[in-house]
């Protein structure tokens, strides 16, 4: 199969590597200069230092060379990205009616300013019949790259062609589950990334791994609630692309939101912590969708609100713990 991978950042990379070794992959970068350096080098310094790239796997900024002949196109951007991607991708004819190349997208979280998750976007732009899929669940692009064992869901509205996309896409060291609950494999997703700065913001303040369970059980039932009234399913939520990918992203020290909590519980401003990572934390614009999205909708979800609160309005983060412990006592089924 013929892969365009499009978004040369970790995750993109990543998933190119992995790819490479069964189909033939192109990778394309919107920057000229980061495609020149990653062909001469084999190897994305930037964004994913310390994994060399295949020699099969050509690197480009041609968008029309990337999507050639391209049996499957993978948007692996940020979620900013995805629009304008789809776009340059019409403008090129690389994707109509006409000529329904399957599409999946790697991204998460929520745009920002409509608050839509990505196959809404997707359908805007697309229609609501061109076959796509989303591609999420727990994984660490530096992992996947160096071929450590990963497990992820692909999921589509077309049971089929998830299955089949499934099928093909999966290697023995990135295992891939086909599902049909695109809607909650998003809001997994999105939401998790929004979590993992409150769990590390928890850190940061060294509030104990107690504390860290129960922001995580916790916020799982606040994924839920809010998956469940967009659509999704409850069982999604305890699968890969829920409690897997919650679990990682509030646990593991390569998160980069996980990171963003750190920062913010340690008495950085949120302008020097994402100065310092170097790449984009999705939670920090998500939680302010999400946020919005759970007042509309009355949704009970506290320590979303509470990390909005953190990074748009000026809460201080031990302030916005103690609020969080001063709630009054309810059924944990709540």
């Amino acid at each position: 199969m013929n892969i365009a991978v499009l978004g040369a950042g970790a995750w993109g990379t990543a998933l190119a590597i992995a790819f490479a070794a069964a189909h033939r992959v192109r990778l394309w970068s919107w920057d000229a200069a980061q495609g020149e350096e990653m062909s001469r080098l084999r190897a994305n310094p930037r964004y994913l230092p310390g994994a060399a790239l295949p020699s099969e796997l050509e690197v480009t900024s041609d968008l029309s060379r990337a999507v050639a002949d391209a049996d499957l196109l993978l948007v692996a951007t940020p979620l900013a990205g995805l629009r304008p991607s789809l776009l340059s991708l019409k403008d090129l004819g690389a994707v109509s009616a006409a000529r329904p190349i399957p599409l999946l997208w790697a991204c998460k979280g929520l745009e920002a300013g409509s608050g839509k998750l990505p196959h809404q976007i997707v359908a805007e732009e697309l229609g609501t019949a061109y076959p796509c899929g989303a591609l999420s669940g727990p994984s660490f692009a530096d992992e996947v790259a160096r071929q450590q064992p990963t497990a992820i869901t692909l999921a589509s509205l077309d049971a089929e062609l998830a299955a089949e996309l499934a099928r093909q896409l999966h290697t023995p060291r990135l295992r891939i589950y086909a599902h049909d609950d695109v809607v909650g494999v998003e809001v997994g997703g999105a939401v998790k990334n929004v979590l993992a700065i409150a769990t590390g913001i928890a850190d940061g303040l060294n509030l104990g791994l107690n504390a860290r369970a129960a922001l995580v059980t916790r916020g799982l039932a606040e994924i839920a609630r809010l998956g469940e009234a967009l659509g999704g399913r409850r069982e999604t939520f305890m699968g890969l692309a829920g409690m897997g990918d919650l679990i990682l992203t509030c646990t593991g020290d390569l998160s980069r939101n996980r990171r963003v909590g750190l920062g913010l519980g340690q008495g950085k401003t949120l302008s020097q912590i994402l100065g310092e990572l170097g790449h984009v934390a999705e939670g920090v614009s998500t939680a302010r969708e999400v946020a919005q999205l759970a007042r509309q909708r009355d949704i009970d979800m506290p320590i979303t609100l509470a990390v909005d609160a953190v990074l748009h309005h000026d809460l201080p983060a031990a302030e916005a713990v103690e609020q969080l412990l001063a709630r009054d006592p309810k059924a944990e089924r709540d």
